[in-house]
């Protein structure tokens, strides 16, 4: 019956972990799908505007400089200016995707704390062994 009892411990503990890991997987999931949708929607806005504004910026330079001889110099030097910004973008953009930290990473330490758990319990207690042989 003792036996029964503790393997019914065991399999009650291993299902509680489970089910909170579960449940913090899932606030992380949410947390996650919050975060990108804000920053997708901000991304798009700023993307919208910017281009306008751009748009603008460009039809009124190249009004500004068409009567004059300088005006193919002109739009390769805002054609210049818009490239370079556009790579630093790039940069940044791609920067912030390959330093930010992995989603849920909560969940994988947590897991990974269980497994170093699990493990240290599964290893032999020498101490006790050698004590009930030679005592």
């Amino acid at each position: 019956m003792a036996l029964r009892h503790s393997v019914g411990d065991i399999v009650t503990t291993v299902l509680s972990m489970a089910r909170t890991r579960l449940e913090l997987f899932t606030l992380e999931a949410t947390q996650e799908k919050s975060r990108l949708l804000r920053v997708l929607c901000m991304a798009f806005g700023a993307l919208l505007f910017a281009t306008l504004a751009l748009l603008v910026f460009s039809v009124a330079v190249t009004l500004y400089f068409w009567p004059t001889e300088e005006r193919y110099l002109a739009m390769g030097v805002l054609a210049l200016i818009y490239a370079v910004i556009g790579a630093g973008l790039f940069i940044a953009v791609w920067r912030g995707v390959v330093d930010s930290p992995p989603p849920f990473s909560a969940t994988l330490d947590e897991l990974k704390r269980d497994i170093a758990l699990a493990n240290r319990l599964r290893e032999p207690d020498d101490v006790d062994d050698t004590e009930g042989i030679h005592g």
